[in-house]
This record gives C-alpha cells, sequence and structure tokens, in this order.
C-alpha cells in the first residue's frame, strides 16, 4: 500500500498595487486583517521594487496632501517583502504587476479597475474594496 503525502498548503502571495496601500488612509480599513480574514489564513504581502520607488517619488514630489498619503502608504511597506523587479523606466508598474502575477501565480491587490480588468482576463485572483467598507476578492487561489 502506497501513501501519498499530504499536500503542503503553501501561504499565498498578494501583490499590493500602489493604490492599495492607500486604502487604510482612505477608508479606515486595516488591509492586513481584512485579507487574512477574506482569504481565511496567513499570507505573505508582496512590494514590488518599482511600487515602493514610486512611494518613495511621491512622498517627495507629490502634493502636500498625496506626500502624507504616501507617507503612510511608506509605513505599511514595512509589512511587506520586497520582490526587486529590475525594468526600463519606460515600463508602466502596472505592466510588471502583470507580468509577475502571471508568471509567479500571486493574487493582487488593487483599486484600478483597468489592472483589476487585466489580470481577470488572465485569471489572476484580484483583491479590491468593496462599498469603500470591505475588502473582496475574485478568483480562486
Amino acid at each position: 500500500m502506497t501513501v501519498k503525502p499530504k499536500p503542503t498548503r503553501r501561504i499565498p502571495a498578494i501583490i499590493l498595487d500602489t493604490n492599495a496601500l492607500f486604502v487604510p488612509l482612505a477608508f479606515k480599513i486595516d488591509i492586513f486583517e481584512e485579507m487574512k480574514k477574506i482569504l481565511n489564513r496567513n499570507f505573505e504581502p508582496i512590494l514590488l521594487s518599482p511600487t515602493l520607488e514610486e512611494l518613495e517619488r511621491i512622498s517627495t514630489q507629490g502634493s502636500l496632501k498625496m506626500r502624507k498619503q504616501a507617507e503612510n502608504a511608506l509605513r505599511l511597506t514595512k509589512k511587506c517583502r520586497v520582490l526587486k523587479v529590475t525594468h526600463k523606466e519606460e515600463v508602466p508598474v502596472d505592466d510588471l504587476i502583470v507580468q509577475v502575477a502571471s508568471n509567479q501565480k500571486y493574487a493582487v491587490f488593487t483599486n484600478d479597475r483597468q489592472l483589476r480588468n487585466r489580470l481577470r482576463d488572465i485569471n489572476v485572483p484580484v483583491i479590491y474594496v468593496r462599498q469603500k467598507s470591505r475588502l473582496e476578492i475574485d478568483g480562486r487561489l
């Protein structure tokens, strides 16, 4: 009799888009707790290096309101694993998110409607804010 090893459940990785890190301030939602609730398990928050660079740029060059939001978002990045992505400057961050999510089988948290549609078209699970009060997921992890 052969016993098959029990499949291990790997912890899902979720790529956070720039606007996902603005959610806590805008909607008073603890995104990390809410994602844990909707996934019903722990997860690994991932931040692509160009996203971090974008937040750093906004925190120094944006309007006063955007700088404050970016500074708050940068504090949240401490909870994320930064994935170093080499890219050409002219390549949009959204394109990198689509590429990494597709290749690595990661889900994505974004409120960007166009990005959500692109990800859904290639069957990447998407987490987003619903009714300005809670998170929802499209797709399966």
